[in-house]
C-alpha cells in the first residue's frame, strides 16, 4: 500500500483529494492537514510514503513544508507532489530545489492525480506538461548563475553519465534499456549509482542537476 497523506487549506479540496485516494486499492490516506507545520508534524508521525502538497498555505507554505519534511530523520523514502492552480515558474523551480519529486496543477483529472501519486511513489519524478518548458528556461538561468559542474560528476562512468543524459531526456528505465541494448535490470544498476554518487533522492533531482549543470543544454537533443 502506497501511504498517502494530504497538505491543502481548503477543506473541500483536502477531503476530495482523501476521499479520491484513499478509494483505491493500493493507496490509503494516513493523514489530511490544513496547512504547513501540521503537514510537518503529520509527517513525522505518520511516515507516509508520498505527501500530496498545496503550495499556498496560510502560516507556512508548502515550499517551507516540503523543504523540513525532506529534512527529517528516515525521510529518505518519502516523495513529495505539488499541487498547485498557480502556473507560476517560481513555484515549478522552487519545489523541485527543495526536494519535491513532482508538479501537477489543480485542473488535472481524477485519473491524473491517482497516476501521480503511483509515479512519484515509486521514486520517479512527474511533471505537469504546461509547465515543462518554462522549467527548463529556469535552468538556463540557473545554468548561467552557476556554470560550474559539480565535482561530483566527475566520479561518473561514462555509461552512468550517458544514464544521466536519458534520466535528464525523460526516458523511463525501460526506455533507457531499449536506447542502450540492455538489461532493464542493468539500467536499474546504473541508475542506482548515479544516485549514490551525485548524492540525489530520485529522478526529479537528477533532472535539475543535469540541466543546471550543462550536461543537458536546452534546447539540444537528450538522446
Amino acid at each position: 500500500m502506497i501511504r498517502v497523506l494530504v497538505a491543502d487549506d481548503q477543506t473541500i479540496v483536502r477531503a476530495g483529494f482523501a476521499a479520491l485516494l484513499d478509494a483505491q486499492e493500493d493507496i490509503t490516506v494516513v493523514g489530511e492537514a490544513g496547512d504547513g507545520r501540521q503537514a510537518v508534524a503529520l509527517a513525522e508521525r505518520g511516515r507516509p510514503d508520498v505527501v500530496v502538497m498545496d503550495i499556498r498555505m496560510p502560516g507556512m507554505d508548502g515550499i517551507e513544508a516540503t523543504r523540513r519534511i525532506l529534512a527529517q530523520p528516515g525521510s529518505e523514502g518519502v516523495r513529495v507532489l505539488v499541487l498547485t492552480t498557480f502556473d507560476v515558474d517560481e513555484y515549478v523551480y522552487e519545489a523541485l530545489a527543495v526536494g519535491a519529486s513532482g508538479f501537477l496543477l489543480k485542473d488535472a483529472t481524477a485519473d491524473e492525480l491517482v497516476s501521480a501519486v503511483r509515479v512519484v511513489a515509486r521514486g520517479d519524478s512527474l511533471l505537469a506538461p504546461q509547465v515543462t518548458g518554462r522549467l527548463i528556461r529556469e535552468f538556463t538561468k540557473q545554468r548561467r548563475n552557476r556554470p560550474q559542474a559539480p565535482s561530483e560528476l566527475s566520479t561518473l562512468t561514462a555509461r552512468e553519465n550517458e544514464v544521466l543524459v536519458l534520466i535528464a531526456g525523460g526516458l523511463s528505465n525501460a526506455e533507457i534499456a531499449a536506447r542502450l541494448v540492455v538489461s532493464e535490470h542493468t539500467v536499474k544498476t546504473h541508475v542506482a549509482r548515479v544516485f549514490t554518487k551525485l548524492g540525489l533522492r530520485d529522478r526529479a533531482q537528477a533532472v535539475m542537476l543535469a540541466y543546471e549543470s550543462g550536461v543537458v543544454v536546452p534546447g539540444e537533443n537528450a538522446s
